[in-house]
């Protein structure tokens, strides 16, 4: 059984503890054991109501070396600063799979990454360190994601696609087959990407269109 520590106590915390005690329920035996969470704010851990024990800072958090730390930080920019702050000081990280994912066996899933339930990940897909695949995601044959990814639930890779390191892919967000997006995007809710993405870009649609067709339209066309 591992001991785990959890980084954050936001939302994205509380989701882990969900997936863990699931996985903890499904088992023979528990695989985690999570001895507590540690945040710079202890009121995210008051709001969520946690059975586990608060262990304190972040800042002021020593890294044991006999522990496995587990990423809980939704925010881009800070889990990768504490992420990397953190392998400096020797933490050992590792991700959670929730038992619904279903994922090739010839996929590679790198340090610290969290599969979500009902997550599908095709052949020769390569996902890289601390990146987070929410819930109905699809990450298509031969993708390629980066490091620190967040992608947000139901978003879909298309085959041969690419995604480099720290973007944020809202929900529903879909890249067709053979797509490269660089670093530091944001993919907002919604989007189908059909070009290329480079670096420190946000692709959302300025203008949407909502076409109301009334019944006695359909009527009319139907009599003609």
């Amino acid at each position: 059984m591992e001991n785990i520590i959890i980084v954050g106590c936001g939302s994205h915390a509380a989701e882990l503890t969900d997936y863990i005690d699931y996985i903890n329920k499904h088992s023979p035996t528990p695989k985690f054991n999570v001895k507590g969470l540690i945040d710079n704010t202890k009121s995210h851990y008051d709001h969520y109501a946690y059975q586990y024990e608060f262990l304190g800072t972040i800042d002021d958090h020593i890294v044991n070396p006999n522990m496995s730390y587990i990423m809980g930080i939704g925010n881009l920019e800070i889990r990768t600063k504490v992420f990397q702050e953190y392998k400096v000081k020797g933490a050992k990280f590792i991700g959670v799979i929730h038992p619904t994912a279903l994922i090739s066996k010839s996929a590679i899933i790198g340090e610290g990454t969290v599969i979500s339930h009902n997550v599908s990940i095709g052949p020769k897909a390569e996902i890289g360190a601390c990146n987070v695949i929410n819930s109905r995601c699809t990450i298509g044959h031969d993708s390629k994601i980066g490091d620190n990814n967040f992608l947000s639930p139901q978003v879909v890779l298309g085959g041969f696609s690419k995604i480099g390191d720290n973007n944020l892919l809202g929900t529903n967000a879909c890249l067709i087959p053979e797509i490269e997006v660089g670093n530091n995007n944001k993919i907002m809710a919604g989007m189908a990407v059909t070009n290329n993405v480079k670096d420190d870009e946000t692709v959302f649609f300025r203008f949407k269109e909502k076409l109301v067709v009334r019944k006695e339209f359909i009527e009319k066309r139907s009599q003609d």
